[in-house]
Order: structure tokens, then sequence, then C-alpha cells
């Protein structure tokens, strides 16, 4: 359907263009053709509170690894003493520590929360 309107550009005193329309035709507003709530629903979280205390116990244990393998500088730069670089906690506690951490990751992210498997075993 084509709008019979007549736009006529033209300058006022003060320099600015104005529209001037000759036929007195009403303008919808746009309305959006699909339909979405006006209060956006609410959304769960993807996992419960005992999977994001155990991610963050996870993290926890990372940074202590990486806590623990960190330091090593030498008293004297002239002086090479390996019981300090290759001590076994850098080498032995720190990797454990990590690794630790990262199966607590792991466990986080799979482990079922209460509320799915209550929602699971109602349906």
């Amino acid at each position: 359907m084509r709008l019979s309107i007549q736009k006529i550009m033209s300058k006022s005193s003060s320099g600015k263009k104005v529209v001037v329309t000759t036929s007195k035709t009403q303008v919808r507003p746009t309305v959006s053709r699909t339909k979405s709530p006006s209060v956006p629903e609410r959304r769960a979280l993807v996992f419960g509170k005992p999977n994001y205390v155990l991610a963050l116990a996870g993290i926890a244990l990372i940074g202590l690894g990486l806590l623990l393998m960190s330091g090593g500088s030498m008293p004297s730069p002239d002086v090479w003493d390996e019981s300090i670089i290759y001590s076994k906690r850098r080498t032995l506690v720190a990797p454990i520590v990590i690794v630790l951490g990262l199966i607590v990751e792991v466990i986080a992210i799979f482990r079922n929360s209460p509320s799915e498997s209550a929602a699971k075993n109602e349906a």
C-alpha cells in the first residue's frame, strides 16, 4: 500500500530544515511481530550451590599449588643451590595439589545438584 504523503523540504529563517506534510494520515507505531513477554522470565542457574562451592574450592587448590611452586630466588647470584630450586615442595607437593584442584573442578562440573536430581525424579 502506497501512502500519498508529500514532503516539502524548506529552510526556515533560522537555517534549520523543516519537514512539512500535506496529508493528515495517522502513522501507527512499529510493533514487533514476535511475541516476547514484557517481563523477562528468570532462568535458573546452570549449576546448584554445591557445584559452585566445589568450583571455588578447586580454584583455591590450584592457586595454592601455584603459590607452593613459586619462589626459589637464590640468596646470592653467584651460588647455585639445588635444594632451593628442586625442593620436594616444588617438585612433588605443588603439582599434586594442582592436579587435585583440577580433579575437584571436574567433579564440580559433572556432579548433579540436588535440584536437578529432584527434577529428574518428578519427570
